[in-house]
């Protein structure tokens, strides 16, 4: 009897360390501060992943560009340096050249719809610029919009001439609708504005509370009709995607498909709270006629014109890109 004990003992014991040896390790790198309210969905995508996956896949995460920096994070889920890894698509500009037109000025109104959109046109032409990687999920902030420090702009002729902080499609758009883009990263905005070396901040609503601009600007446009969004990919590294069972992949594929909505909506939040503060703050808030807005959405058409035709030289048909968003704005 007591070796039969010792003996189920024995199995009990190996099979515990089988298990755990059975366990799969993650890390996954993200550029935004832990205070973030992306990289706390980024935190809670990874506890879930774990809850479902009954503790089998574990995920360590890393916030704050500290295993990889906001560039690199896409070749570093490629490369393996990290396994799973979350970055804004135009840091690596000119590398996803059918992705690039979610940034367009296509006139989103709302993060949840800047998000379907992204994940909607990745669906639908599945672009082989991604296929280094695994995509688990997009997801994209609402509109970007033209905030100012001295003078509101009611026309687009008020808009002439004026240097606006705004880098990437932000800055094209500018230049498109008459101002004078000045290539900065946010990092630099708030000093920018707060010393009157730029007039303006193409930026969107959230940004006025999470980096403090509603302080430094006080009029905000809303262009609408020319807005802008930045689209960030969650990406996994291709050969640790295929080690995890078909059962793990759907459990992630399902929190995948949840968190692109909870991060749409977190996006959308953070505007309101972004419009609050700069209203607190003695902000103006300048709507546009429908009339001015159509003035905007052609004059920023040319945008739209050259990455049609900068990715047909890629053999990218960019208008069919470009038609399919609008239709499913």
């Amino acid at each position: 009897m007591k070796k039969w004990s010792v003996l189920i003992a024995f199995l009990l014991c190996l099979s515990w360390v089988f298990h755990a040896s059975a366990k799969t390790t993650l890390r996954y790198a993200n550029f935004f501060p832990p205070t973030h309210i992306q990289s706390q969905l980024a935190e809670s995508w990874c506890k879930e992943v774990e809850k479902r996956t009954n503790g089998d896949v574990v995920i360590q995460y890393f916030p704050a560009s500290t295993l990889t920096k906001a560039p690199q994070t896409y070749d570093g889920v490629v490369q393996g340096i990290t396994d799973i890894g979350m970055t804004a698509l135009g840091y690596s500009r000119g590398r996803f050249p059918v992705a690039e037109a979610i940034d367009l000025p296509m006139g989103y109104t709302s993060g949840v719809q800047a998000t379907a959109v992204a994940n909607a046109m990745y669906e639908k032409f599945k672009p082989e610029e991604f296929n280094e990687s695994h995509i688990l999920f997009f997801h994209a902030h609402g509109p970007g919009l033209i905030h100012t420090r001295d003078k509101g702009i009611n026309t687009l002729e008020d808009l002439k001439g004026l240097k606006i902080r705004s880098t990437g499609t932000s800055g094209l758009v500018m230049d498109a609708l008459g101002a004078s883009p000045v290539g900065k990263s946010m990092r630099e905005c708030y000093q920018m504005l707060q010393k009157g070396v730029v007039d303006g901040s193409c930026h969107p609503i959230e940004s006025n509370k999470g980096w403090k601009l509603g302080e430094v600007v006080h009029y905000m446009i809303q262009n609408f009709s020319t807005a802008y969004t930045t689209t960030f990919g969650v990406f996994m590294n291709k050969n640790q995607w295929d080690k995890l069972t078909p059962e793990q992949q759907s459990a992630i594929t399902q929190i995948s498909l949840e968190w692109a909505v909870k991060h749409g909506e977190a996006w959308d939040e953070s505007d309101k709270a972004g419009m609050a503060f700069f209203k607190e703050k003695g902000g103006v808030v300048i709507p546009q006629s429908e009339e001015e807005s159509e003035k905007w959405r052609g004059a920023a058409r040319p945008v739209l014109d050259n990455y049609i035709k900068k990715v047909s030289e890629k053999g990218v048909d960019g208008k069919a890109v470009v038609d399919f968003i609008k239709s499913n704005m």
